[in-house]
């Protein structure tokens, strides 16, 4: 997923895209742990769309905060 395709995202939406990429990503670090991936990348790749997930969530966590001010 794009930047700009995240920053569209409702709250909501990004919560149950985090969810469901830290669920993909365990059972990734499980399956690698037992037999080593053919794609080892795909471990750190996946770790940083989970960082920049919950970064436009917190960015939009404290813009909703600022405004009800």
């Amino acid at each position: 997923m794009k930047k700009e395709e995240i920053k569209e995202l409702s709250i909501q939406e990004l919560r149950a895209q985090i969810e469901v990429a830290e669920k993909a990503y365990r059972e990734l670090k499980v399956a690698h742990a037992i037999t080593p991936s053919d794609n080892p990348a795909k471990i750190t790749k996946d770790r940083k769309e989970i960082a920049r997930l919950k970064t436009i969530l917190r960015q939009k966590e404290i813009a909703q905060a600022a405004s009800a001010k």
